[in-house]
């Protein structure tokens, strides 16, 4: 079972098995925040089993960074062509601002665009071929969140969603 760990200012680390949470719990590392029903059975006792841990000291590590790759560009622009707004399984990477007129790859000059779209805009500018951008493209801000519900796929345990999802629970 995975068992979500949090800095000590609450803000989330990673996931990690049960038995490691165990042994941060039990050497005075963490403290449980949250459980799971079912306990963990030793030769003489029974011991909770956390489904949300929490550092007792501060665990000092870099933002997570996002690396400039086809499938972060699509997940960013969530798979919807940037000039029509249609959602389609094969998508393309259109560039902006051409390559062959100076337009550089970075996340700023990239946009998902559907097949239509980018054979109509061409090797021009998006004002040159009459087309709007429907949202600017910007590097994509990511929180230490987003990265552990990427890991876990999206199965999340209800325990964590106050921890990883706080903007989403206070909004319902």
């Amino acid at each position: 079972m995975q068992v979500l760990v949090l800095n000590q200012n609450y803000e989330p680390l990673n996931l990690c098995a049960d038995r490691r949470a165990f042994v941060l719990v039990d050497k005075g590392k963490a403290e449980i925040l949250e459980r799971f029903p079912n306990d963990i059975p030793s030769a003489h006792a029974f011991h909770p089993r956390a489904s949300v841990i929490r550092m007792m000291y501060y665990v000092n590590r870099p933002r997570p960074v996002v690396k400039l790759t086809r499938r972060e560009v699509f997940a960013r622009d969530n798979y919807t062509c940037q000039y029509c707004g249609r959602r389609e399984s094969d998508s393309t990477i259109d560039h902006v601002y051409p390559k062959f007129r100076g337009g550089t790859r970075s996340w700023e000059n990239l946009v998902t665009s559907c097949k239509p779209c980018n054979r109509r805009k061409g090797g021009r500018s998006p004002r040159e071929a009459g087309m709007r951008l429907r949202r600017r493209p910007r590097h994509p801000v990511v929180t230490p969140g987003r990265m552990i519900l990427r890991r876990a796929n999206g199965h999340i345990h209800g325990s964590w969603e106050p921890f990883l999802l706080p903007k989403v629970r206070r909004a319902g």
